[in-house]
């Protein structure tokens, strides 16, 4: 009887917890398209990028698919999507005129992105926290919204950009990879590269997960052989004996036949992409297309230090409390010798390998223009006395994930600085998908944290909404409106 009971309850909640989830939907969707109608009253020329975008995607929507413009460095999976959205709604609501493929319609594409991602953050989150399942329905629907009103991603939902289709694809990849869907995964995946070529370091981190998960179970095999009750499987000790061990056992791993074996049985459609994409990299000679000169790859490691910083400061409320910052004084107590290293490696990183990209330099139209300016320029040493607060920046992100495997915590590491290092311009666009990834993998705050999350997300979004309307400005040399933005 009780068993029954409870079954009635926990579907009477999912139920409840799905009527919450769609007013919020709707609600979310109602307030963008009111802000969108704002936004694209005041811009409705196209703005920045959207002078490369939107031509080349009305060059498609009348079936010029052959002609490319070459300033244009992604590949067209935007335009696609776009052309494959309108084309049917114009046929069926007889549409005609300038209307078709309009700036406005365009942008408005982005506006259905943001709520396919407000609905795959929510599957994620319930996916990921499976074992808090009761009693956090307004903790999982307040996360997923809160996380797709993430500032800089938020933004773009309004322009013409690539970065609403972007994360909307990665997330569907990754949501299908946790569903054992493998195939339609690395379809997907595919999407997602037609999107941004570096999408494809997101789905090595979806192959990368299932390796990952092998790799674990056959260390915990080998540890509990080895009866080694000392340190659990999952943990190894901050020393270069453990890495040591851990490189040993990778490198038997991934040498062993039969663990290979396993690993391909279940993750060839990632292998099939991956090569794919090496093939698109040797006959296109290299990863970007069009223009190459504004897009080279280097090795800019102090870009790895921002994202932390950047990450540091969106995360705020639900990952600093006073016991974490107890946490680290204690850190630095037990192992000073380890942060006396880390300290010195970062300050080597910053001054050997800062790099700085023209546009940094010359667009003052964009906020990590001012940044640099009003912080790194400030005098040349800056950059060295930020030193500190990456190193606590890093281990505050690497601390939320205590609770996942060594394996895993070690690929999605390898995938994030294949993300941001080859980058050579800070633009904060690049560290969306990676933060997101972030944010979803840390256990589930509290509800008090979320509501100041969702209220920190809201705040800096009418600043930057405000700041980008109401704050315009004219280049000496130009007649055209000039606006701030990410």
């Amino acid at each position: 009887m009780h068993s029954v009971l409870h079954r009635i309850s926990s579907s009477n909640m999912e139920k409840f917890e799905g009527y919450i989830f769609t007013a919020l939907c709707s609600t979310n969707f109602l307030i963008s398209c009111l802000l969108f109608s704002r936004v694209t009253r005041e811009q409705r020329e196209p703005y920045m990028d959207e002078i490369f975008h939107i031509p080349q995607a009305q060059k498609y929507c009348h079936g010029k698919f052959n002609e490319w413009d070459p300033m244009i460095t992604t590949l067209p999976g935007l335009y696609l999507v776009s052309v494959g959205i309108i084309k049917p709604v114009v046929w069926l609501a007889d549409l005609t005129g300038q209307v078709v493929c309009s700036t406005a319609m365009l942008r408005f594409i982005n506006l259905l992105f943001n709520c396919g991602n407000l609905y795959l953050l929510y599957l994620l989150i319930c996916k990921l926290h499976l074992r808090e399942k009761t009693r956090t329905t307004s903790r999982r629907v307040l996360s997923a919204l809160s996380l797709s009103t993430f500032p800089v991603l938020y933004f773009f939902n309004f322009l013409y950009y690539t970065d609403a289709g972007s994360t909307f694809f990665t997330l569907f990849t990754y949501l299908m990879t946790l569903y054992g869907c493998h195939k339609a995964s690395a379809l997907l995946g595919v999407c997602s590269v037609l999107f941004r070529q570096t999408n494809i370091v997101w789905v090595a981190f979806c192959a990368g997960t299932l390796v990952a998960a092998k790799m674990d179970e056959a260390w915990r095999v080998e540890h509990t052989k080895k009866r080694d009750e000392k340190s659990p499987p999952s943990q190894v000790p901050l020393s270069f004996s453990g890495a040591k061990k851990v490189v040993l056992f990778t490198l038997e791993f991934l040498t062993s036949p039969s663990h290979v074996k396993a690993v391909l049985l279940v993750a060839w459609p990632y292998a099939v992409v991956g090569v794919g994409f090496l093939g698109f990299v040797v006959l296109n000679d290299g990863i970007v297309v069009g223009d190459r000169t504004s897009h080279e790859a280097c090795l800019n490691f102090p870009q790895l230090l921002y994202f932390f910083s950047f990450t540091l400061f969106f995360s705020l409320p639900v990952s600093l409390c006073y016991h974490r910052a107890l946490r680290f004084l204690q850190a630095l107590k037990k192992q000073p010798l380890f942060f006396l290293f880390v300290t010195c490696v970062s300050l080597l990183l910053v001054w050997k390998f800062t790099f700085v990209h023209k546009y940094l330099l010359a667009d003052n139209r964009h906020f990590p223009f001012y940044v640099w300016k009003r912080l790194f320029q400030r005098h040349e040493l800056v950059r060295f006395l930020l030193v500190p607060a990456y190193v606590f920046a890093g281990w505050n992100f690497l601390d939320s994930f205590k609770s996942r495997s060594l394996f895993w915590s070690l690929a999605f590491l390898a995938c994030l600085l294949a993300a941001t290092v080859p980058q050579k311009l800070l633009e904060f666009r690049y560290f969306i998908v990676p933060y997101l990834m972030y944010r979803l993998h840390m256990p589930l705050p509290s509800l008090t944290r979320l509501i100041v999350e969702f209220l920190l997300y809201t705040v800096v979004n009418a600043a930057t909404l405000y700041i980008f309307i109401s704050k315009s400005f004219h280049w000496p040399d130009s007649t055209a409106t000039q606006r701030f933005m990410w």
